[in-house]
């Protein structure tokens, strides 16, 4: 069991989504950075689908009331277990009574400003499965604990961990963790988009800033997309469209002509021109860059694309076959 002590901005229960049901107008939701989940229950022993917690700029407190092991993935919150410094990407054992502190965005000694972590314990969270998954919707007030964001006092159950005595009080086990951060002189994080459906709808000068630009994160943002503050972008001629499907990475732009990046909680339809969108290899750079951050918006195709993905997918194989080496289970 798990107590909240201290929620902190926003926390939620969140597992790698609920898929297949967009015909319904349900958003696949889950986790925004599904990298960090899944590698935060490999070491914990767990299934990649396992349900965490998603927490959203820090500042939490967390009580464990049973023996267990855990892993924080994602953002440096400067975090620690009773006192003792936690650090991302790292596998360790927890004692009944023990408690997980997260401190703010403010924290000393964070490294970078970013903007999430996700935590997995041995066993994943136990809420009961809707449509496949544990996940929080928070717009439809479903899933997860409750259909909420959590509460302090908020007590949640853990389900049977695959790990036995040894493996749950073995030392602590680490790896190291994709680097999300800014590639760029200017700070900003690169995300590879692929040209959208209307990007020849816009005029040669907005297609040129889209990657020219250095767009801020506006503090507007959340779980149901990122929205841009940069150049206005212009379509060449104006008018109505018929709503039609977007996905999690879908840049619309609205009339203002400032871009919006669809993030897991969007909406399943929209009728915003789509100028681009984020190639799904690059979505959890999206969910850690901070409010305030800058963006740098890169042209790629669809063969870059795949390639982008097959890369990830290679590093989680390679994660996979490290821990296997070193004695850890690991279960996809």
């Amino acid at each position: 069991m798990i107590v909240i002590q201290k929620p902190g901005v926003l926390a939620s229960v969140q597992d790698l989504g609920r898929h297949g049901h967009r015909q319904l107008g349900i958003c696949p939701g889950g986790a925004l950075d599904v990298l960090s989940l899944t590698l935060a229950n490999r070491l914990v022993g767990n299934a990649d689908g396992a349900a965490g917690l998603e927490l959203t700029m820090g500042g939490c407190e967390l009580r464990f009331e049973a023996d267990t092991r855990i892993a924080l993935t994602g953002d440096d919150f400067s975090a620690t277990l009773d006192g003792v410094p936690l650090w991302p990407c790292w596998s360790v054992s927890v004692a009944a009574g023990q408690t997980l502190k997260l401190g703010g965005a403010n924290a000393a000694g964070r490294k970078k400003a970013g903007l999430r972590s996700w935590l997995a314990v041995a066993g994943g969270i136990d809420v009961p499965p809707i449509l496949g998954s544990r996940s929080t919707d928070l717009k439809a007030s479903f899933g997860g604990h409750q259909g909420r964001a959590l509460r302090k006092g908020d007590r949640l159950a853990l389900g049977p961990s695959r790990l036995d005595e040894a493996q749950r009080t073995r030392r602590p086990l680490g790896l190291r963790g994709p680097d999300w951060g800014p590639e760029e002189d200017d700070a900003a994080i690169t995300l590879r988009v692929l040209p959208g459906p209307e990007f020849e709808q816009f005029t040669l000068a907005a297609r040129e800033l889209l990657w020219g630009e250095r767009w801020r994160i506006t503090p507007q943002s959340n779980r149901m997309g990122s929205r841009l503050a940069g150049a206005e972008l212009k379509r060449r001629r104006g008018g109505d469209m018929l709503s039609s499907g977007v996905i999690p990475g879908t840049i619309q732009v609205p009339p203002s002509g400032l871009p919006i990046i669809l993030m897991g909680d969007a909406q399943t339809t929209g009728g915003y021109p789509r100028i681009g969108v984020v190639i799904r290899a690059d979505l959890w750079k999206l969910a850690q860059a901070p409010l305030n951050g800058k963006l740098r918006l890169v042209q790629v195709d669809m063969a870059q694309s795949l390639a982008a993905w097959a890369d990830q997918q290679r590093y989680l194989r390679q994660v996979a076959q490290g821990l296997a080496t070193a004695g850890w289970p690991v279960a996809a």
